[in-house]
């Protein structure tokens, strides 16, 4: 990123930023040696936005060090709206649909901004073998490119930018016969401000590192894979009754954004160790926690055939080991 980049604007009409779904290449955090490769769709749409928009994704993650577990599932780590303008200058405000869907959507583009969307992934083809024609679910997508003649959308979601087109198109924006009703309820939507200019890569790390600090001093007091460790053996045995598709929706929202939620923390710390001292040891215990994460979901699934959690008991006191070596680490990184 070179000092004071401009920020790329449209090339094509309809569209925001000049790239294309065809020929897109997904960010290095999106990479398919990583533990995991998709965290949560919020998270994954920030990092390929930011990586549109040629912007650091790294940069954003510090927040993570306060995930915490809040009874039936671990933090939906969201990157805070107040760290994103804060880091990259990009102000995020809830967008009020009142008329058309399409119509807001065209007048946000025509001024430069992103549209954000909770729409339905039963319409996603990017969501192929998991919920498309399938099942339906709320996700987030970011809109780059709309044609409404050609009935084409292209979009960020997940790990990339995709695009809807024909009876997809008409499906998520509801425009199938039955779909509307009179007491249908738009969807939850945001619109994003881009900046005319990118950060210097300096007050990038700056800023970054400032927030860093901040999170870590509002982190969990109490260890939260420990305080999951002591309900976690009894949700697993009542889930072992229940239907498979219930393991993976708890699964999901427990390891996986447990997991996920530090490999970023990782990196974060990894691009921000570059000239910054004793991160080292934190980002080493984060990186652990990411793959102990995904063998103590692998326990998890064999405890339930099986009826033995003792290794799947075992794997989360390694876990809460790990996460106390990160909390620590940051702490005497950041006393204040």
């Amino acid at each position: 990123m070179t000092a004071h980049a401009v920020i790329e604007r449209p090339v094509a009409a309809g569209a925001l930023l000049p790239v294309d779904p065809l020929a897109y290449i997904r960010h290095a955090m999106h990479a398919g040696e990583r533990h995991w490769p998709q965290t949560n769709c919020y998270a994954d749409l920030w990092i390929e936005i930011l990586h549109a928009l040629g912007l650091e994704p790294a940069a954003a993650f510090g927040f993570t060090i306060g995930q915490d577990f809040e009874g039936d599932q671990f933090t939906f780590f969201k990157p805070p709206l107040d760290d994103l303008e804060a880091l990259y200058g990009l102000k995020v405000t809830e967008l009020a649909l009142y008329d058309e869907l399409i119509g807001h959507i065209e007048q946000q583009i025509a001024r430069g901004r992103l549209v954000l969307l909770e729409l339905d992934s039963f319409y996603m083809p990017d969501t192929r073998g998991v919920s498309y024609r399938e099942s339906h679910g709320k996700t987030t997508i970011a809109v780059n490119r709309l044609d409404r003649a050609g009935r084409q959308l292209d979009y960020f979601h997940n790990d990339g930018l995709h695009r809807a087109e024909g009876e997809d198109f008409d499906g998520l924006f509801r425009l199938l016969p039955g779909q509307m009703r009179d007491d249908t309820l738009f969807p939850y939507a945001e619109m994003v401000r881009l900046p005319e200019q990118a950060p210097r890569e300096a007050d990038l790390r700056e800023t970054a590192l400032a927030l860093l600090a901040r999170h870590v001093a509002r982190r969990p007091r109490e260890n939260p894979v420990a305080a999951f460790r002591t309900v976690a053996t009894a949700q697993a045995e009542a889930l072992a009754e229940r239907p498979g598709a219930a393991f993976h929706l708890y699964a999901f929202n427990t390891l996986r954004q447990l997991g996920a939620n530090f490999e970023l923390l990782a990196s974060h710390l990894a691009w921000l160790g570059q000239g910054v001292s004793g991160l080292d040891e934190a980002g080493a215990a984060a990186l652990r926690i990411a793959e102990g994460a995904k063998l103590a979901q692998f326990h998890l699934a064999r405890a339930m055939k099986q009826k033995r959690f003792e290794r799947f008991d075992a794997a989360l006191a390694g876990l809460a080991a790990e996460h106390a070596a990160v909390s620590d680490a940051l702490g005497r990184r950041f006393p204040g």
